[in-house]
């Protein structure tokens, strides 16, 4: 069940939809895609390829203030920046430049969610984060995570998640994330310690497979 009545959404985000609302509101799911949320999932009767996600939700409440290394720069950066940063992270995600540019297009688009991490004498980013407000229903929104393969287990994921919650505290009721379950760099062990909680498993079903 996907639940986009406002309300309702509200008061468990992580059981109501697997997405964040604007996204379950607005995205229409490709006929050989399936959802289900883990208690109404059935792994015997499944017959396509099931990739686990899991949702979670943070109260902005008390929330940590890891410090950013020596050497390290907090900034921004263009969209082709953050694209070219995204998909040297990911093996099996990438982004376009024009994907990033609609992204600013968006009613919950807020430039002070897109965040980089620089090298002070290089220049070079080795983390970055986008995160969205929706100011309809109150929920900040975690959407793109990721640290350079060769800056990882620095905490520099750790530092972009609480900077972006404490850039919403005050603004938004509750901030949501979701991510690949069986990711190897295990992002959920990553939020938990940033203070999500309520982890709810759903599963997107391909039926093509």
């Amino acid at each position: 069940m996907i639940q986009t009545d406002p309300e309702e959404y509200k008061k468990d985000p992580c059981r109501a939809a697997s997405l964040s609302f604007w996204k379950a509101e607005s995205y229409e799911l490709p006929a050989h895609i399936a959802v289900f949320r883990e208690d109404e999932f059935d792994s015997q009767s499944c017959k396509g390829r099931d990739e686990p996600y899991f949702k979670m939700v943070h109260s902005l409440n008390g929330i940590i203030s890891p410090i950013l290394p020596e050497g390290l720069l907090l900034t921004t950066a263009t969209p082709e920046e953050f694209a070219a940063h995204i998909n040297q992270c990911y093996d099996a995600e990438s982004v376009t430049v024009e994907e990033l540019n609609a992204y600013t297009q968006r009613a919950v688009y807020d430039a002070s969610l897109w965040l980089a991490v620089r090298e002070t004498q290089s220049g070079r980013i080795v983390a970055s984060s986008i995160g969205e407000m929706d100011k309809r229903i109150g929920e900040g929104i975690l959407d793109w995570i990721q640290v350079s393969p060769d800056s990882k287990r620095k905490g520099l994921g750790r530092f972009l998640v609480c900077e972006l919650l404490r850039r919403l505290a005050g603004r938004a009721d509750f901030v949501t994330v979701s991510g690949r379950l069986n990711n190897p760099d295990n992002p959920l062990a990553l939020y938990r310690s940033c203070g999500f909680e309520n982890p709810v498993i759903w599963h997107v079903v391909d039926f093509r497979i």
